[in-house]
């Protein structure tokens, strides 16, 4: 139990730190917008390198991943991101910083399948659903420190200390990683060496299954709106309420406390309705269900009439993306055999990222045209009814993987 307790910790600061590199840039905009003389397309053409960056090193993470074990991928990962991350602060021209970018990014990809396999691998289903609970909430509280940490520490020593400083923590995280995971040893049901390390991927198998489409289709239609809002709101709250770069904090930490419910929510609500006897597929897709019908409320920040009320219109949409969000792993962990798990999530974060790269290089579009924001948050506001439609139709009745 207390490795269990570890290894879930280990697994939530890595996730954490990843989001918070991530993060960083759009923190920084308006510093670094004056360093480069970026404009809004521009600035999306530089998100859109990080999201196909991702989306392209994804296609070979999940053969990585499963070839190479969890304990290894992930550790070489997290350095690597590290170092890309304060690699950062030596950029002295846009091309250098573009290159940066594209390693962190590619780095990064790895920690979503790795983290998947390694609750897949070590922890007990009793316990899986909230361990990846508990995992996904990790991205919000780094989003939620970032925002107030960054703006006025990057104001108090630069840009560039912001990075090195950021990319540094990864590093103390792998010697944590290293010490900890040692002596770890699969749960019962997957003891096989294969379970760890894979073999050769099943890409027949894989690609002609509905059940790794419905994961792969989910993450495509709802990881969009994840990639929109941490990109493109502290914008957002600049232009809608004129606010500067020291007053973006608290508003954008609102919207991610909120998300971080949202993941706890989801990790709590699922094992409650089957204790009450719901079905698994009942208790599922009612708590998908649920989910995206709270998102709804996310295009009403755009006639909020403060930045208060605005942050809880996204943070709503937030909490219903991560409660969602947790639900298609928890999903996924039911019915993706665990030998094909990082590829199979692999894919689908390589769905998400594209999605995200159009909705990021479609908000500098809207942007500079002139439409603004609306066109952005009606996407958003429709995305999970469609996500569940889709599950749905690909999985009318969900059941465990054999």
């Amino acid at each position: 139990m207390r490795a269990q307790n570890v290894l879930i910790a280990l697994i939530f600061f890595a996730t954490a730190l990843n989001y918070v590199d991530r993060q960083v840039l759009a923190l920084l905009k308006p510093m670094l917008e004056a360093q480069f003389q970026w404009n809004d397309q521009q600035f999306a053409h530089l998100g859109s390198i990080f999201q196909l960056a991702a989306a392209a090193s994804l296609l070979g993470v999940g053969w990585f991943v499963d070839r190479f074990g969890v304990r290894f991928a992930y550790g070489l990962a997290v350095a690597v991101w590290s170092l890309a991350g304060m690699a950062h602060a030596l950029a002295s021209s846009v091309q250098q910083f573009v290159i940066a970018r594209a390693v962190l990014a590619t780095a990064e990809s790895v920690n979503t399948p790795a983290a998947m396999k390694t609750a897949a691998i070590y922890l007990p289903a009793a316990r899986r659903s909230v361990g990846i609970g508990i995992i996904n909430t990790a991205p919000n509280i780094g989003a939620i420190l970032t925002p107030l940490i960054i703006p006025p520490f990057a104001m108090a020593f630069g840009w560039k200390a912001a990075f090195v400083v950021t990319g540094g923590l990864g590093l103390v995280w792998l010697v944590a990683w290293r010490l900890c995971t040692a002596k770890l040893t699969p749960v019962a049901g997957a003891t096989s060496a294969s379970a760890e390390k894979g073999g050769k991927v099943e890409w027949g198998a894989i690609l002609s299954d509905r059940r790794s489409w419905t994961v792969i289709g989910a993450k495509a239609f709802t990881d969009l709106v994840w990639w929109f809002v941490l990109f493109w709101t502290p914008d957002f709250f600049a232009r809608q309420f004129n606010l500067s770069q020291g007053q973006l904090g608290w508003p954008i930490a609102v919207i991610f406390v909120l998300a971080a419910l949202g993941a706890v929510s989801a990790g709590a609500l699922y094992p409650t309705l089957l204790l009450r006897g719901v079905s698994m597929n009942r208790a599922r897709k009612g708590t998908m269900l649920a989910y995206a019908l709270v998102v709804l409320v996310m295009p009403l920040a755009l006639v909020a009439s403060n930045p208060w009320i605005a942050a809880v219109c996204i943070g709503l949409g937030l909490f219903a993306h991560q409660g969602f969000s947790t639900s298609i792993f928890g999903m996924a962990t039911e019915i993706i055999p665990a030998r094909r798990m990082a590829t199979v999530i692999a894919l689908g974060a390589v769905a998400g990222n594209l999605t995200g790269t159009g909705i990021i290089e479609f908000a500098g579009w809207s942007l500079s045209s002139g439409l603004g924001y609306a066109p952005l948050f009606v996407i958003c506001g429709s995305a999970y009814l469609v996500a569940t439609a889709f599950i749905h139709l690909m999985q009318p009745r969900i059941v465990e993987a054999v």
